[in-house]
């Protein structure tokens, strides 16, 4: 299902808008915008994504990388054996 929305700027965004869409050979306006909500939902999934990480790295809960790497190395070595 396709909804509609209807924006009101002023006509100096709509100029912009208008020399976008031509200079970056969009169909039509809808679909400058549509591109444009695209990238900011991808924006706000990288800022989500980077303060998952950051909380991650700020927590004590994490263990030692050494400790997680030979863990890793012996169940690889114990599938490859089987």
């Amino acid at each position: 299902m396709v909804a509609t929305l209807n924006i009101s700027m002023p006509e100096s965004l709509k100029a912009f808008v208008d020399e976008r869409v031509k200079a970056r050979g969009y169909g039509s306006h809808s679909e400058y915008l549509r591109d444009l909500v695209r990238k900011d939902e991808l924006e706000a999934a990288k800022d989500q994504l980077r303060s998952l990480l950051m909380e991650g790295l700020n927590s004590k809960a994490g263990r030692p990388w050494d400790d997680l790497k030979s863990d890793l190395l012996k169940r690889a070595r114990r599938k490859s054996s089987r």
